[in-house]
C-alpha cells in the first residue's frame, strides 16, 4: 500500500489487491453495504494518519477511483468534493465507494473472461477461515504431483498449490482447481505476498502431512 500527502488536507492512498489479501479480504467482501465500505476506509485512515492530523477533524471525506488492479483512495479533512482538483485526480473520481468497487470488479471479471494466452499458471492460492477448514480440505482432496505449502496470516490460512507435472494438461489442472474450490476459496494473494507477510506453517507436503497427523479426526 502506497501513501502520499497531496497537500495538508488530502492524502492519496493506493490500495492494491495484494494489500486486501494481506488483510484477509477481497473486493467482493467490501460490497456488502455502505457501512462495511466506510469501516474499511476508516481502518485505512488509522494506518496512514500517523500524526493523527485527520482523526480530530470534524469532517473526513473519502473519494475513490479505479487504478489498475486496485483503487486510489483520497482522504480529505474539512473539504468537500468540490474543493478537490478533479483534473488532477482523474475523470472517474467518485464519492460513492460502492459504485467504484463494483466498477473495479466488473473490469476484473471482464479481463478474466478473455481467452488466456498460453498454458494455465502452475501455482494457485486458496484461503480458509480456520485450520479446521484446511484439515477437511486435506482429507477430502487427493492430489498427485503437487507441491503444497500452508501459510497463516492473522486468523486466515492460505494453501499454495504448485502443479509440478509438466505433462499435466490444462483440463486436468482446471478439474483439480474445481475440486479444491469445493472446500476453499481462491485467493488473490500472491506467493510473494505470502512469503513476505505470512508465517509458513508447512512446506512442500502440507496436504500429505495434514492427512497423516489429522486424518483420524474425520474418519
Amino acid at each position: 500500500m502506497e501513501m502520499e500527502h497531496i497537500n495538508e488536507n488530502t492524502i492519496r492512498v493506493l490500495i492494491k489487491s495484494e494489500d486486501l489479501a494481506a488483510r484477509g479480504i477481497t473486493f467482493l467482501d467490501l460490497l456488502g453495504n455502505h457501512s462495511e465500505v466506510e469501516n474499511f476506509f476508516y481502518s485505512i485512515l488509522e494506518e496512514v494518519d500517523i500524526d493523527e492530523e485527520f482523526k480530530g477533524s470534524e469532517a473526513v471525506t473519502f473519494q475513490v477511483l479505479p487504478k489498475g488492479d486496485g483503487l486510489e483512495l483520497f482522504i480529505s479533512k474539512n473539504l468537500n468534493i468540490d474543493d478537490l482538483d478533479l483534473a488532477e485526480l482523474g475523470e472517474d473520481v467518485s464519492d460513492d465507494p460502492g459504485a467504484v468497487l463494483r466498477k473495479t470488479i466488473a473490469d476484473q471479471l471482464q479481463e478474466n473472461s478473455k481467452e488466456p494466452e498460453g498454458p494455465l499458471p502452475r501455482t494457485y492460492i486458496f484461503e480458509m477461515v480456520d485450520f479446521e477448514q484446511f484439515i477437511q480440505l486435506a482429507n477430502e482432496v487427493q492430489l498427485e504431483c503437487v507441491v503444497s505449502n500452508l501459510y497463516q496470516l492473522k486468523d486466515f490460512y492460505f494453501l499454495e498449490v504448485e502443479f509440478v507435472d509438466d505433462l499435466m494438461s490444462d483440463g486436468q489442472i482446471e478439474n483439480c482447481l474445481a475440486y479444491l474450490g469445493e472446500f476453499a476459496r481462491r485467493s488473490q494473494a500472491t506467493p510473494e505476498v505470502l512469503a513476505e507477510h505470512a508465517k509458513l506453517l508447512m512446506s512442500h507436503d502440507a496436504l500429505e502431512l495434514t492427512r497423516y497427523y489429522f486424518g483420524e479426526s474425520y474418519q
